[in-house]
């Protein structure tokens, strides 16, 4: 299969052009992408070098039955080093004082199937964002057919919309008729928006949250969190590691292609994130102490990396957050990273080369190819961080 025929089915796109040009990314953490800065040097990089080969088959399209029995790949990211484990060995991994920062972020039931009044043509709308007073910014299938002004209705009436406007992206304003509470509407009505390289039915949405999901409101769930059981927790508490929860409401533009010819011009999409006063002062304590802030997915990693103030320290603060991470960023406050495996040449792929070095994560990646990981979302994870000698040098590699 060609590469770009593979990587359409991943992403949903069927017009996806791959850049084969030549990239360039500062070696020093720039105030701003567009202005010129002092620049240390230059990597010669294509978008081409983000590319790993994966077998389709290796795409997990269903959780395992025990959350934390899934692989776990080690990356030393100072020597490159890799051990495989289970993720219930992360009890080892960490330390006392190392403080493990979750996305509470909780999915919506956010695809609705219904017809349009008064054809009965079949429709299908994916909320994206609340704007308020009963309208969400959608994605609609067909969306030709659904104009402003276009009636929706969804399981016996219980739920309607009316489509009333469209934004320049194509995206649709939709303005929902209920009684009582839409987001009990939504989970009675509503199916889970899984990925589009998922071709399996979910038979339990809860399997598609992670056990510490508390703030509805995204469109995809922070994966690398869904390996967690509340019994590992437990553990990890029971041996003093610490635990702050931040909020990132996950967007469909985390499944989108890089396809700027410079990736520097990729815009990156918005999506909300907060921290509490809470997180903020146990993440600031764990800084002093000299504990390890442990970041669980790229989405703790971005709201961290996005609040942060220069000295890696928090307050309480909220904000809309497009931060792009690839290699040459600084990082004001990771230590260490939990993350599952992402799509080729991906954003995502990026962050992870950013933190962990392009080929040291693209030769991880090769050898999980080569034992039969499982990628993407319902697949395994790895750890990515300062690995102690003692822990690489017991790791056993799982069977297969």
């Amino acid at each position: 299969m060609q590469k770009q025929d593979v990587l359409a089915r991943w992403t949903n796109v069927r017009e996806f052009q791959l850049p084969h040009h030549i990239i360039f990314i500062p070696a020093c953490q720039c105030e701003s992408r567009k202005k010129s800065a002092y620049w240390k040097g230059l990597y010669l990089l294509k978008t081409h070098d983000f590319y790993y080969d994966l077998p389709e088959e290796l795409i997990a399209q269903t959780p395992l039955e025990r959350r934390d029995a899934s692989r776990l790949m080690t990356l030393d990211r100072k020597t490159g080093e890799v051990t495989h484990r289970h993720f219930y060995d992360l009890l080892e991994l960490l330390q006392p004082g190392d403080c493990l920062v979750m996305n509470n972020s909780r999915v919506l039931p956010a695809r609705l199937l219904g017809h349009r009044v008064p054809t009965g043509g079949a429709v299908e709308v994916l909320l994206l964002k609340d704007q308020g007073s009963g309208v969400w910014e959608c994605l609609t299938k067909p969306g030709r057919k659904t104009h402003t002004g276009t009636e929706l209705s969804f399981g016996d009436g219980d739920l309607t919309a009316t489509v009333v406007g469209e934004r320049d992206d194509g995206n649709k304003l939709v303005q929902f008729h209920y009684e009582g509470i839409f987001l009990e509407v939504l989970e009675r009505l509503g199916k889970m928006p899984l990925p589009p390289y998922i071709k399996e039915e979910l038979q339990d949405g809860e399997r598609y949250q992670t056990v510490y999901s508390k703030i509805n409101g995204s469109a995809a769930a922070p994966t690398a969190g869904l390996h967690f059981t509340q019994e590992l927790l437990d553990k990890l508490a029971d041996k003093g590691v610490k635990e702050a929860y931040i909020t990132l409401h996950v967007g469909l533009g985390t499944f989108r292609p890089v396809k700027a010819a410079d990736i520097t011009e990729h815009h990156m999409h918005s999506e909300f994130c907060m921290i509490s006063r809470e997180t903020a002062d146990i993440i600031n304590e764990t800084k002093r102490a000299g504990g390890r802030i442990v970041c669980v997915g790229t989405t703790s990693c971005r709201t961290l990396e996005s609040l942060a103030d220069e000295n890696g320290y928090f307050h309480e603060a909220s904000a809309w957050t497009d931060i792009f991470i690839y290699p040459g960023y600084k990082f004001k406050a990771m230590d260490a990273l939990i993350t599952n495996f992402h799509l080729p040449e991906s954003t995502l792929v990026m962050l992870v080369s950013a933190f962990a070095d392009r080929e040291k994560i693209l030769n991880a990646y090769n050898i999980a190819v080569q034992e039969r990981y499982r990628f993407f979302s319902f697949g395994d994870a790895m750890f990515i961080g300062d690995v102690m000698p003692s822990e690489a040098e017991n790791g056993e590699k799982p069977e297969k």
